[in-house]
């Protein structure tokens, strides 16, 4: 994306240390409209029962979100494309609940399409087929959003929010980039085709090496991905451009992000996301705008939770004090090019989802697993929940991974726990030194996984059995305080001697 690099990450600040506190696109956009993780707002994942646009959900955390406190302030507001998977079907309130806090709405149906989709246009069902000049999804929220601008003028505060299906499966490409990077395939380095030994079930389950099914799905995938992302990359130029043309670009804030990472035959997962390393969880954050000195690449811990109270606070307001996340103003206002006291913890969870029967994989009936590929390799499970602790530094880097069992699990992390496997929860600690994971993940064998990330970077050797958990202890119980936080008690940071104690 070589459009946005320049005119946004070149133009600003370009975030190495940027992650998601839960690796599902449901739960990770409700964090991002809410600032809360989601052991408070408890969208768990992407299904209704699972509280994803629920009615619940429109009752409770909709009611609080940033877009909320923003149109208080006088904002003109725009939203367009993938708002949360469960949106718009009429378990959920049907096209015609439009979300408070937006003046105009142009809301996905359901989950990531590019073609054959519905959309709510301010409460009204508008369907679209499979013209490519009207109806790519991308591109449809392209020219909305551009409408949207050039109705702006320097006189009126305005916030746009542009949520595009790319990179999501399925993956489809605008036609006139269907043959760019024909020549690529799937990075081969670090984990990619690895049988993950020491990882919990789900992990040791994969069919490694991969068949040559599973790689050519990766490669094609790895592909598709990049090319759906050109025409992000034009909407995102014409954003600039038209921001610039209407005089506006010196006074608007854009922020570049996405709301999960993916992998593409790590641990020989074909394609997917929902696990606690690195690859599912990191994902990219550039921010240029009034104020941000440009060409910065910064070190500090950014994560999806942030993104609320820092758009309030840019809006001239303060945060409230139930968002978990804090507000990222003073990193993008400083000017000192080192590297802020910002954030030393944080947390990461997931809930495993799961069905009975996998059509075409009669091997795996009743093993409580799903989204599987043809080959019956499959990328979640009952026992693929989990929580970690993680911290990062530039001296050393560890992780520490736990997959506790139904009692525990009920014990310390009930928000996030139904007695199926394979839910989780990280946190991560950052200090001079010391760069931590450590996660529970309630499964059957009280799984436990703990890597020295700056040593191992792939994550490739658990170092648990070597370790004990007895000397883990410490991991633990900061794990299991944040898992039950909530708002300021969110925002603690470890003191170095406290940190240096968990090292030892």
């Amino acid at each position: 994306m070589t459009k946005t690099k320049r005119l946004v990450g070149d133009n600003g600040i370009k975030f190495n240390n940027m992650f998601v506190t839960s690796p599902l696109c449901c739960p990770s956009r409700s964090s991002i409209f809410t600032g809360k993780y989601i052991h408070n707002h408890n969208a768990l994942n992407n299904s209704v029962a699972g509280n994803c646009s629920s009615p619940a959900w429109q009752a409770g955390p909709e009611k609080e979100a940033f877009i909320t406190k923003i149109k208080s302030q006088g904002y003109n507001t725009f939203f367009s494309g993938k708002y949360l998977n469960q949106y718009g079907f009429p378990q959920t309130g049907g096209v015609q609940h439009v979300p408070p806090g937006w003046d105009w709405w142009v809301g996905l149906v359901g989950n990531s399409r590019y073609y054959n989709y519905a959309l709510s246009v301010n409460g009204t069902m508008e369907k679209h087929g499979k013209d490519y000049e009207k109806d790519y999804l991308t591109d449809v929220i392209h020219r909305r959003g551009i409408e949207f601008l050039n109705y702006q003028t320097e006189n009126d505060p305005f916030f746009m929010m542009l949520s595009t299906p790319a990179c999501h499966a399925p993956f489809t490409p605008a036609p006139q980039y269907a043959k760019n990077f024909s020549d690529l395939k799937a990075p081969r380095n670090g984990s990619y085709n690895v049988h993950g030994t020491d990882k919990h079930w789900l992990i040791r389950a994969a069919k490694s090496p991969m068949s040559q099914e599973s790689v050519d799905m990766a490669d094609d995938a790895f592909r598709n991905r990049w090319r759906t992302l050109l025409s992000v990359d034009d909407m995102v130029e014409d954003v600039v451009n038209t921001l610039q043309q209407k005089g506006l670009l010196d006074n608007t804030y854009i922020f570049f992000t996405g709301d999960n990472g993916f992998h593409l035959g790590q641990f020989s997962l074909p394609i997917d996301k929902r696990q606690l390393y690195e690859f599912d969880i990191r994902v990219p954050l550039m921010v240029r705008g009034p104020g941000i000195a440009a060409g910065q690449v910064r070190e500090e811990i950014m994560l999806n939770i942030d993104f609320a109270p820092t758009f309030v606070e840019l809006a001239g307001l303060s945060p409230p004090v139930d968002m978990d996340g804090m507000s990222m103003a003073k990193v993008l206002m400083d000017k000192s090019n080192k590297s802020l006291s910002f954030r030393d913890t944080f947390l990461v969870e997931h809930v495993g989802e799961y069905t009975i029967n996998i059509p075409g994989c009669p091997n795996l009936y009743n093993q409580d697993v799903m989204i599987c590929s043809s080959d019956c390799v499959c990328e979640d499970s009952r026992n693929n929940s989990f929580g970690c602790l993680r911290s990062i530094n530039s001296k050393s880097s560890m992780k520490y991974c736990e997959m506790a069992d139904d009692q525990a699990c009920q014990d310390y992390c009930p928000a996030l726990c139904d007695s199926k496997n394979n839910t989780f929860s990280c946190v991560r600690v950052k200090e001079d030194g010391i760069d931590v994971k450590y996660c529970e993940i309630p499964d059957d064998n009280h799984f436990i996984e703990h890597y020295d990330v700056t040593e191992d970077p792939f994550e490739l050797t658990n170092l648990y059995p070597a370790v004990g958990e007895a000397k883990l202890a410490k991991y633990k119980d900061l794990l299991y305080s944040m898992a039950r936080c909530a708002g300021e008690n969110c925002k603690q940071t470890l003191q170095p001697k406290s940190i240096q104690k968990l090292h030892e």
